[in-house]
């Protein structure tokens, strides 16, 4: 009997599907396994990265709330607890690192322990994995805590790149790199740093006063003029 045209495309529509499913139960059989294998992991994986997610949130506001209370036991001229800053030095965060190396050499150096503070001072200012201001700083404490040990052109070797207007750190480094020209007698040299730093509104208030001062004693005029206001 025959096959009229629609029974015929019937007919090819049934033995595409039969293959089809064949094929589909062949694969399923073949790699199934697999497959349900690799969801698996893919949601143990994503439930792991959302559990260290949150795990990361809550440890990150730990140390921050420990962070907050060393920074204001030093601030006030305390001492923060030993133990909680010694943890802080070793966080995870580049940041709070610093932060708590730098508080741990400041107790050192309020305490008289010059040699110790020295030491964490220099050994911030030649960690790589520390912002370059933090070193900077370091380098800069470092030296004021040398400086009378220190010949001056040392003294202006280390700090003279740091001593340039703009330069985050001008007042503390320009303050002592011109200390440093006045004691080798180039006070040419001294007189226009106290100058540039009487002018940085972003130089502190205390340094500014003093470099004021000091570039008057060398008839160097450092008093800022006032801009007039413009006219209407």
């Amino acid at each position: 009997m025959a096959l009229t045209p629609q029974n015929s495309q019937a007919f090819m529509r049934e033995v595409d599907e039969a293959v089809r499913q064949d094929q589909l139960l062949g694969f399923w059989q073949r790699y199934g396994r697999w497959i349900l294998v690799a969801v698996v992991l893919g949601l143990a994986a994503f439930g792991g990265w959302l559990y260290w997610q949150h795990y990361s949130k809550i440890q990150s506001e730990a140390v921050s709330e420990q962070m907050d209370t060393v920074l204001t036991a030093a601030a006030g001229g305390g001492t923060p607890d030993a133990k909680q800053l010694d943890a802080l030095t070793k966080a995870d965060q580049p940041g709070y690192r610093a932060s708590a190396l730098l508080a741990q050499a400041g107790v050192a150096s309020r305490k008289g322990d010059a040699k110790a503070a020295t030491a964490l001072y220099a050994a911030m200012a030649a960690d790589t994995k520390l912002d370059q201001p933090y070193r900077d700083l370091a380098l800069i404490r470092q030296t004021a805590l040398e400086f009378d040990t220190l010949k001056p052109h040392q003294v202006v070797d280390r700090l003279k790149p740091l001593a340039v207007e703009g330069a985050p750190w001008f007042g503390s480094a320009g303050e002592l790199v011109a200390i440093a020209y006045m004691k080798m007698g180039k006070t040419d040299l001294a007189g226009p740093i106290f100058a540039a730093m009487a002018k940085d509104a972003n130089v502190p208030q205390s340094i500014r006063s003093r470099a004021r001062q000091m570039a008057g004693l060398m008839g160097i005029d450092a008093v800022e003029i006032p801009a007039e206001p413009s006219e209407g």
